[in-house]
């Protein structure tokens, strides 16, 4: 359902659907992930824009869960923040346990077409968001060297969904865009050439996920998708993580936790949706959502607790924010609380409420 078809049903409801269904589809690829790990088992993380549209496993055909998903405003991470460093190492470690390299896609996006359908993190300014992660890409490369994690580059054209990988010689790109359908061979010596010092098995891993993007691109050209519709209309703040299930089209902004300066974060995402609704991208009168997500595991131990008072609170801080920075976005405001179970990618509410306009009256889910 797109943000037209959305007009037929409330927000929060909307949502809840869109979990439900993402949810049981990831249950339902739980043999296909477990098979494909088997034949290709690199770990792979993508750092991405807080942009709903980049959802890297529709743009590579993968199955969901493949990819781990780290998320802020514009793409911009840096290794020396403590929440981001701890998750993500835990993630390195959790891969050289079990005997996998790492591969960390570093993104930025832009779209060919018009710089303003581009990345509004860095004011559209492509070269900007581009040199961020290949300073980025320096960090990951400084500090765990050639060894388990290898860093990728990689441009996202929203226009075509097309991919550009930047080699380690980040001069030297190909745009998949302009890459036709080839031989094993032939892409093998291509992403050989592109990264020389990449495991023969990592180079391997890499390939069907750049196979997919060529295959995809190809649907897009051919299904016509109309460029107006690539452009900004989001209507949801996410706010957390767990949100994998959350990647529609011109639906959502959504900020990681892991930025030390959060609250610019979400004040920024906050006028970006406010502007949606100035520049008449989104009517007012079907609301926007607040949604704060904390992730888990295991409900046996702390871990469940844990994530529950980490969205209470990142619900309460949100709000706070906007009110404070944003307040014109209030009266237009649907709160929506909940815990994400990983293991299916279940959203469990905890708070919502949908009157617009009375954010200190949440109604407490059943």
């Amino acid at each position: 359902m797109n943000a037209i078809q959305r007009n037929l049903s409330a927000g929060i409801e909307y949502l809840l659907d869109l979990n439900e269904r993402h949810a049981r589809e990831f249950m339902d690829l739980a043999v296909e992930r477990r098979r494909y790990r088997g034949e290709h088992p690199t770990e792979i993380a993508a750092l991405k824009c807080m942009d709903g549209r980049l959802n890297l496993p529709v743009m590579t055909q993968t199955a969901v869960g493949i990819i781990q998903p780290f998320r802020n405003l514009g793409g911009k991470f840096e290794l020396g923040w403590p929440f981001f460093q701890a998750v993500l190492d835990q993630w390195v470690q959790y891969a050289i346990s079990r005997g996998r390299h790492c591969m960390v896609f570093v993104t930025y996006h832009f779209a060919r077409g018009d710089i303003h359908r581009g990345c509004r993190g860095f004011n559209y300014d492509t070269a900007a968001a581009r040199d961020t992660a290949i300073k980025l890409k320096n960090q990951f490369d400084h500090i765990y060297g050639q060894g388990a994690v290898f860093p990728v580059v990689c441009g996202i054209e929203t226009d075509l969904d097309a991919l550009i990988l930047h080699g380690e010689d980040a001069s030297r790109s190909v745009d998949l865009a302009n890459v036709k359908e080839t031989t094993e061979l032939e892409l093998d010596e291509l992403l050989r050439s592109l990264y020389p010092s990449m495991p023969l098995k990592v180079v391997r891993d890499l390939m069907p996920l750049v196979r997919g993007n060529v295959r995809h691109i190809a649907e897009i050209r051919a299904s016509n998708r109309a460029i107006e519709g690539a452009e900004h209309k989001e209507w949801v703040l996410g706010i957390g993580r767990g949100f994998d299930w959350l990647h529609e089209f011109n639906t959502a902004f959504i900020v990681g936790p892991f930025d030390p300066n959060l609250s610019v974060a979400i004040e920024t995402a906050a006028v970006l949706l406010q502007g949606n609704i100035d520049d008449g991208r989104v009517d007012p009168k079907n609301g926007i959502v607040l949604l704060t997500s904390a992730a888990y595991r295991d409900v046996t131990g702390p871990e469940y607790h844990l994530a529950r008072e980490k969205a209470s609170f990142l619900s309460k801080f949100s709000l706070e924010i906007i009110k404070d920075r944003v307040p014109n976005l209030i009266p237009y405001l649907q709160i929506l609380t909940g815990v994400t179970d990983l293991n299916t990618r279940k959203l469990e509410v905890m708070e919502r409420h949908e009157k617009l306009g009375d954010p200190d009256t949440p109604v407490k889910a059943a």
